[in-house]
């Protein structure tokens, strides 16, 4: 545990604007175009963004950018994550980061470390295939060799029976590419309708970061714990291990050496049960002017417990939970404005109806219901016009719906 006496005392509230400014919240967003600096810009600020899946509303990895810059094309991100022949202006790639995730390319060989442990690391089903099937991992190697990018689905693999519980069905062919992609040999060279294409490292990332040297691995977990600390403003250890899923140990001894060096501060933080720590440089606004849907995997709030501690919001995403026993619905993303959570609304973009349809709509306590509506009314119709939508349909569910509709 670190354990550094304190020499700053905090308030929760200015806790809580340092770490939103440090999320690049609080800043107008663009008059005009949203450009590709702008993007990098936040996404820079973050440091990762989050993949997932799910796409009932929009892909995760985009709605953070949204949340702190408004509407913008879709297609610039894209660019800037996809390795296109001739062209050097990507600036992001894939790796198992927080979970899968977007990072700058620089971070990129700071997470070799992770990348060596993959026998140790990578999920079970990949050690096996890497183990049982040697000769597979050969074959998919010389396929990318000798045809460049591959999908999992030219991998002519029989799929096994899915065991109860498992979330995906994978083939051995996926897994052994899973578990390339671990190492660190095969990274993804693109997306096409959010569908992995893979290629060998060498082939498509730039020579620069390939040849960047490895840096010993308690050297990048530091780096790693900078690049969060920044991120976050002010935060626990557990807080800033977390970001990049440092193993806890390894955590709290990157923590303690940063604190020794004077790199981070310690503070104690109101109400806060756990130390904490400021990044020097951290913005510490007076105000916070900020209006924003969240994705379940944004920065700001993907540590529940963080989340908890900052706004006093209890949060869990109830996708998993069966429907019957969902408080708030199945993809809810909480409302944030000024420097608090106000509410959380369960959206879906019904794309062949042309609808924005929020199936719930709630109000946390202590906000004022017609303030919260107004802002949230706005920002849902902003939201539904960025993902091509026309209206936007509220259900009757929730604490809030009945004023929202009635504002929307």
């Amino acid at each position: 545990m670190v354990a550094t006496p304190a020499a700053l005392t905090l308030s929760a509230l200015a806790a809580r604007r340092i770490a939103l400014t440090a999320q690049g919240f609080g800043r107008r967003r663009p008059d005009g175009p949203v450009t590709a600096r702008h993007i990098r810009q936040v996404a820079d600020l973050m440091g990762i963004l989050q993949i997932d899946s799910v796409n009932v509303l929009s892909r995760s990895h985009y709605l953070p950018i949204f949340a702190r810059l408004g509407p913008y094309s879709r297609d610039i991100l894209d660019r800037l994550t996809a390795h296109t022949s001739g062209r050097t202006n990507r600036a992001y790639v894939e790796y198992w980061a927080h979970e899968a995730s977007l990072i700058p390319l620089s971070t990129l060989p700071l997470l070799r470390w992770r990348m060596a442990e993959a026998d140790q690391q990578a999920w079970g089903s990949m050690q096996r295939v890497a183990r049982e099937r040697p000769e597979l991992l050969e074959q998919i190697r010389t396929l990318m060799r000798d045809s460049g990018p591959i999908r999992s689905g030219q991998l002519d693999v029989p799929r096994t029976a899915r065991k109860p519980g498992a979330m995906w069905n994978w083939h051995e062919g996926k897994m052994a590419l899973e578990y390339l992609f671990w190492t660190g040999e095969v990274t993804a060279a693109r997306r096409v309708n959010f569908e992995r294409w893979y290629d060998l490292s060498e082939k498509v990332l730039p020579a620069a970061i390939l040849n960047t040297p490895t840096p010993p691995r308690a050297d990048a977990q530091r780096e790693l714990v900078r690049i969060a600390a920044r991120a976050y403003g002010v935060a626990t250890e557990p807080d800033l291990g977390d970001y990049f899923r440092l193993p806890r140990a390894d955590s709290r001894a990157r923590v303690s050496e940063l604190v020794e060096a004077g790199e981070l501060i310690p503070v104690d933080v109101r109400g806060w049960s756990a130390p904490a720590y400021l990044w020097p440089t951290a913005g510490r606004p007076r105000a916070m002017a900020a209006r924003a849907l969240l994705s379940p995997f944004d920065p700001l709030i993907w540590f529940r417990d963080r989340a908890l501690r900052l706004f006093g919001f209890h949060y869990r995403i109830e996708i998993y939970t069966p429907a019957a026993q969902r408080q708030h619905g199945y993809y809810v993303l909480p409302f944030l404005l000024g420097d608090t959570l106000v509410g959380r609304v369960d959206l879906k973009a019904d794309r062949a109806a042309g609808v924005l349809r929020v199936q719930s709509a709630w109000v946390e306590p202590g906000a004022d219901p017609q303030h919260v509506a107004s802002a949230l009314a706005a920002e849902l119709h902003l939201m539904a016009g960025w993902l091509g939508l026309d209206s936007v349909d509220i259900a009757e569910r929730g604490d809030l719906a009945g004023i929202l509709r009635q504002v929307a």
